[in-house]
């Protein structure tokens, strides 16, 4: 589907919960028809059940870590949390990095602890500005949405380029010629689409010196019974012409506007081989920057955001060392 039409699907909506006219059943059934673990379940009368949700991280400065957080209004629809390390010299610009949330476009938030535990250290670490950036979720809200949404958030970010932007946070602290991208899972997927989203329209205002793809969450061309897939992307019909899914499918992608990748996959993750057939598709789309691969062994999806290992200290440092390489 066109970006066209995606914004297309996207301003017809009328209600602040998308529903599909088949699924506007008005009994109060428990009946089940789409189970999705463990993300979500569907019931006959349009309910939506979480199978897990994340616990929100207050505001403010956190003595521990030494990260201070603001939240703030992109637009209706969409909002973001800035992280920011406690103590900061006067007049200096950090590196920004803004961020996209995993959780297969259903769950999870910028707010979240999960977020807070993805984003602190990189902060601390790597001494720079973060951007969390939430979008609404499906089903409720299926893609593009998602992705519409992170878009406007990048936008938004743009507009504090000139110290002119309606953050001070921003404006005061973060350098607008060295732009980082990242996201873990479904938010590497939505990263992805910003940046080439930003080089097609050739966004004015941010350097993009870098994008950090993690564990990346798009789609196969393998038979695929995942439930997931089917539903929270009603629109998609085919795999092979779908940009969303497939970046290969995207007549924009050498357009992409970022200087540098690195693509993280773990050995035991089940979408480990989209990762590296993204990795391929990047290096051979006629995309001027460059792009390295990182495999962490003996690793399943994600695990950096539920386990405190060696090996989650190795991913941590080869992010923040990705960014530090270019300032």
């Amino acid at each position: 589907m066109s970006l066209k039409h995606t914004l297309a699907l996207i301003k017809s909506e009328s209600k602040s919960t998308y529903q599909f006219g088949f699924y506007q059943m008005y009994s109060s059934s428990n009946e089940v028809i789409r189970d999705c673990p463990p993300f979500f379940k569907v019931y006959k009368d349009g309910r939506v059940e979480r199978y897990f949700v994340t616990q929100p991280v207050p505001a403010g400065l956190d003595l521990t870590t030494g990260v201070q957080t603001k939240d703030v209004v992109i637009s209706p629809a969409a909002k973001a949390r800035i992280f920011m390390p406690q103590s900061t010299t006067p007049g200096q610009k950090l590196p920004l990095l803004v961020h996209y949330h995993g959780g297969g476009f259903s769950i999870g938030s910028a707010f979240d602890t999960v977020t807070y535990k993805v984003v602190a250290p990189l902060v601390k670490q790597a001494n720079i500005v973060v951007v969390s950036i939430d979008y609404r979720l499906a089903p409720e809200h299926p893609l593009p949405i998602a992705h519409y949404d992170s878009w406007v958030g990048l936008q938004w970010v743009a507009s504090h380029a000139n110290g002119q932007g309606p953050e001070p946070w921003l404006n005061d602290n973060a350098d607008p010629s060295r732009v980082f991208l990242a996201g873990e899972s479904a938010g590497a997927n939505i990263a992805h689409f910003v940046a080439v989203q930003a080089g097609a329209t050739k966004l004015v205002g941010l350097k993009i010196r870098g994008m950090l793809i993690v564990h990346p969450y798009f789609g196969t061309r393998e038979p695929n019974n995942n439930e997931l897939d089917k539903y929270v992307c009603p629109t998609n019909t085919e795999f092979d012409n779908d940009p969303i899914v497939n970046p290969a499918a995207d007549p924009k992608l050498k357009e992409m506007a970022c200087e540098r990748v690195i693509v993280l996959v773990a050995e035991e993750d089940g979408f480990r081989n989209r990762g590296e057939a993204y990795y391929e598709t990047l290096a051979k789309s006629g995309w001027r920057g460059k792009v390295e691969f990182f495999e962490t062994k003996g690793e399943g999806h994600c695990f950096h955001v539920v386990i405190d290992n060696h090996n989650t200290e190795v991913l941590k440092n080869k992010m923040v060392d990705f960014i530090n390489k270019d300032i």
